[in-house]
């Protein structure tokens, strides 16, 4: 039997794996695009899901202070495109979604990988949050998260509370 390797994890320090992915706005978001401003960079597994719109929707309800910290928010999934656009535009999001649906990126932030659910074990997204600072090194990496919660903690983690 065959099994897949574990895919790289980022660490702080880091240089984050540039990227350029079709966003919620109907145009694109790069790495370059962000250089300049911290960024917290998400990756859920699926839009318009209970714990993705709940995380989504977290990190909107944060918006205004993570920005107010300097942070800029950017999410990102194995979704098409259309599928970011519209989730971000029903939970009025306020930030980018980022359309990676041959989860490429998230290939290269070690992102994707084995799941297990129910006993069922498949390849798919694994729930993760990188902090960027403004050279796009990699200041927080958090693999496995939960959603629910996870945003006050983040928000803990970078001394925001």
């Amino acid at each position: 039997m065959t099994t897949s390797p574990v895919p790289r994890r980022l660490a702080p320090g880091d240089v984050a794996p540039d990227f350029s992915l079709p966003d919620s706005t109907g145009g694109t978001t790069s790495l370059a695009d962000l250089r300049g401003r911290k960024t917290v960079l998400y990756f859920y597994p699926q839009a318009d899901t209970p714990a993705c719109t709940q995380e989504a929707c977290d990190f909107r309800d944060s918006l205004e202070s993570l920005g107010g910290a300097g942070y800029a928010v950017v999410g990102v999934s194995p979704d098409p495109a259309e599928a970011v656009v519209k989730f971000a535009a029903e939970q009025q999001l306020g930030f980018p979604l980022l359309a990676d649906a041959d989860h490429a990126v998230a290939e290269l932030y070690g992102t994707w990988g084995e799941k297990k659910n129910y006993g069922r074990v498949y390849q798919g997204l694994i729930r993760s949050t990188f902090v960027l600072d403004e050279e796009g090194r990699i200041v927080l990496a958090q693999y496995n998260v939960r959603a629910k919660g996870h945003v006050a903690k983040l928000r803990r983690d970078l001394k925001l509370d």
